[in-house]
């Protein structure tokens, strides 16, 4: 009984320890009470706390963008009578337009701004299209498509190479039209125009000759002129060679001693020439007369080697420009800006009076065979007469600009002019054509010789040079930095060029070295320009003369005793 009365507790204690969690089940060991051994569960391994995750706190928002503008519909009130029921029209304007410019109302800067960038990107791509036609370089193909494609040929004002880019735009510019047809069917006439251009040229080759042809007189004077200057031509020679090969002829020596000569030039005579400024001088073939023309019109003889005054030739209505002593005989010949030449005797009398010029005269020269007279002319022309018939024999062209000075060979055969067209040219008596341009100057070539040597060309112009030219090579051989201002003559001496005479607008005469073309000597004197200057046929006398109104001769003569050179 004792021990069913044990029991009830027990089991009241295993209910109640059944209750509570394993976890806080505690059991102590002073407890008398030992219940007794039942299964339990296996306590599940205990788990240390875990630290409290921290809070994120939430992300921030930003803050509302301001509203954009909304454009305010415009009302537009009906106009002429028109009605309108509802609002979907001006809805559907506004909604076209804001699609098209982005909900942004557009300046009318940007606008133009816009329309500028569509312009340039336009001719950006007209210019492409352009650069890939092909267009004729030559200027008549290109003036005969403007023509056919119905465009004026020419603008004012308006070059080769503008025209030739309008051309190429105007082509470009149909072929982005897509008239293509067009555009062929003015090249096919084109070409067909050139067939028939072409055919056209060979026919008039044939029937018409390009050169101008000439009188009987003027074949005359060619033949003359071809059997005279083979002559001279063959002495000349044959001198040069018999100093090339005979050892007691020593050419370093002959031209040391005209420059010893030339070295000892001095101011001799001065004398008073005219009321007006001198323009030209030249000496007598026997050089016992000095001829001087002036801007009054008045040419004057003088006696040599004292200057004294032995007539005056009045004759010309305008200034006179040169003069000039026929190497054969005591004639003498003027040039007149009132567009004549004149042909004097010593004693006044008129010879001959040569007219054809269209503007006044610059320089005249005689051939050296004294039958023909040569004459330059602003008219832009050079003109050979006959002494004897006083007939034009030829006109030559050949200078853009005014031919002023003329020189002619000593064989005869040649003739060389200069203008201010900074060109000198050299002509083939013989047959008339132009043999050689020399090119160099910069500015108008105003004086021109030959050189007795037969190859030497010297001219001088207004770019203060003067330039030897060798006519054998066909190129300049030596530049000159002469003076200080415009070279108004050039002159080789006479006898065998071993010297060269300069005269400028700087108021002095120089004198140089033919063999290396050296300074030798500087003759001043004079108070204004240096017009012009002669050298005498033995090469004693220098004559020059000046807008001071003054003839100067310059002498290499010591004592009044004659030293001629030592030449064949």
């Amino acid at each position: 009984m004792e021990v069913e009365e044990e029991n009830p507790p027990s089991t009241s204690l295993a209910e109640s320890s059944a209750e509570v969690p394993d976890s806080q089940t505690l059991i102590s060991a002073s407890e008398t009470i030992i219940p007794p051994i039942v299964p339990t569960a296996i306590p599940s391994a205990i788990v240390p706390p875990i630290a409290p995750i921290p809070t994120i706190p939430p992300p921030q928002v930003p803050a509302p963008l301001a509203p954009l503008p909304v454009l305010t519909p415009v009302f537009k009130p009906p106009q002429n009578g028109e009605v309108r029921t509802s609002d979907s029209d001006s809805d559907e304007d506004d909604s076209g337009t804001l699609a098209t410019t982005g909900g942004y109302e557009i300046s009318e800067e940007s606008r133009q701004v816009r329309e500028r960038q569509e312009k340039a990107i336009q001719e950006l791509l007209m210019k492409r299209r352009a650069a890939a036609l092909a267009v004729p370089t030559n200027d008549m193909a290109v003036r005969a498509r403007l023509r056919r494609l119905g465009e004026p040929i020419t603008l004012f004002g308006e070059r080769e190479m503008e025209r030739r880019d309008r051309l190429r735009m105007l082509m470009a510019k149909l072929d982005a039209e897509g008239q293509l047809e067009r555009l062929m069917r003015a090249h096919e006439e084109e070409e067909a125009a050139a067939t028939a251009t072409a055919q056209d040229a060979d026919e008039e080759m044939l029937q018409y000759p390009f050169y101008t042809e000439g009188s009987k007189a003027l074949l005359d004077a060619r033949i003359d002129i071809a059997k005279y200057s083979i002559v001279r031509a063959a002495s000349r020679l044959q001198r040069a060679r018999r100093k090339r090969d005979d050892p007691d002829e020593s050419l370093d020596a002959e031209i040391d001693c005209a420059l010893k000569q030339a070295e000892s030039l001095f101011l001799d005579c001065s004398e008073f020439g005219d009321d007006r400024p001198l323009s030209g001088c030249s000496f007598s073939h026997d050089g016992k007369l000095l001829a001087t023309s002036a801007l009054s019109g008045v040419a004057k003889i003088w006696s040599m080697p004292k200057v004294h005054k032995v007539s005056a030739l009045k004759g010309h209505t305008e200034r006179a420009t040169d003069v000039a002593f026929s190497p054969v005989h005591n004639h003498l010949a003027t040039a007149s800006a009132d567009r004549t030449a004149r042909l004097w005797s010593t004693d006044g009398s008129i010879l001959k009076t040569f007219k054809g010029h269209l503007d006044r005269l610059a320089r005249i020269s005689f051939h050296p065979s004294g039958k023909y007279l040569g004459t330059t002319s602003f008219d832009k022309t050079w003109r050979l007469w006959d002494i004897d018939t006083g007939e034009e024999l030829l006109l030559q062209e050949g200078h853009s600009r005014s031919v002023y000075g003329l020189a002619f060979h000593h064989d005869g055969s040649l003739a060389a002019s200069c203008g201010l067209d900074a060109l000198a040219r050299v002509w083939d008596l013989r047959t008339g054509r132009s043999i050689l341009a020399l090119e160099g100057h910069v500015k108008s070539v105003l004086g021109i010789s030959f050189s007795p040597n037969g190859y030497h060309l010297a001219t001088g112009g207004e770019d203060n040079t003067c330039r030897i030219w060798d006519l054998r090579k066909k190129k300049s051989l030596y530049i000159i930095p002469a003076h200080s201002n415009l070279i108004s003559q050039v002159k080789f001496e006479p006898q065998e060029g071993y010297f060269l005479v300069t005269g400028s607008y700087d108021m002095t005469v120089k004198v140089w070295s033919g063999r290396d073309f050296k300074l030798v000597k500087t003759l001043s004197g004079h108070e204004a320009k240096v017009t012009s200057l002669d050298i005498s046929s033995d090469g004693n006398y220098i004559s020059t003369v000046s807008h001071d109104r003054s003839v100067k001769i310059w002498s290499s003569k010591s004592n009044g005793k004659d030293q001629a050179m030592d030449v064949d």
